[in-house]
């Protein structure tokens, strides 16, 4: 691999590695994500424990770890990377926020950062993908079950829309892993015990 490329890659899994969860709640005066609620560091426990200022900072947040996903990859393209190049990009970028070495590797569960990758490969996939977890969310109100069937239809909608092998495959691993950090949750599911989206004050279950 030619020192460029591992330069990308590199840099997208140091990217990855800035958990912006804990920083934005430190910058707003919130309680460690990692501490409460679900404790994990992602929009959906921000949003969870944020009290008042739980909206804007879970909104901070998922924007924040969507571009640490977005950003390497179209860097990436800029520069005329290969396909694979690309896709391996948004891949250490993911698991940059999932293993964060800058966080004692322990981070987020991936659904933004996997999000931001998709709009990075492409806008029609990022916006596929997207849609598809929105509709669920409508429909379903639960925030787990909906990142759950849109990554899983991530590898399909790339095969259709961009015909990259590379890319399906790296995705498909990408699901993989992020079925893997929501087993807990998928084990809810199957009890029916998984709770609903709700207002701050309100959601008590563990996804995120």
């Amino acid at each position: 691999m030619e020192l460029n490329a591992l330069l990308l890659i590199v840099g997208a899994y140091l990217l990855g590695s800035i958990s912006t969860a804990i920083i934005v709640c430190r910058m707003m005066g919130l309680p460690d994500p990692r501490e409460g609620g679900s404790g994990n560091p992602g929009a959906t426990n921000v949003l969870r424990i944020g009290g008042e200022k739980g909206k804007k900072a879970a909104g901070i947040t998922l924007l924040f770890d969507m571009l640490k996903g977005l950003l390497p990859v179209l860097l990436a393209h800029g520069l005329g990377a290969s396909p694979l190049v690309i896709v391996l990009v948004g891949f250490a970028a993911f698991i940059g926020h999932l293993y964060p070495v800058f966080f004692g590797f322990k981070g987020g569960k991936g659904v933004a950062t996997m999000l931001g990758v998709m709009f990075g490969l492409s806008l029609p996939i990022g916006l596929a993908v997207a849609g598809t977890w929105l509709f669920v969310a409508k429909v379903l109100k639960i925030s787990s079950l909906s990142a759950l069937i849109a990554t899983i239809l991530a590898p399909i909608y790339i095969w259709f829309l961009s015909g990259q092998v590379e890319w399906v495959w790296v995705s498909a691993v990408m699901t993989l892993i992020l079925f893997w950090r929501h087993k807990g949750n998928i084990q809810r599911l199957l009890n029916g015990e998984e709770s609903l989206i709700k207002a701050p004050k309100e959601t008590n279950d563990k996804e995120s």
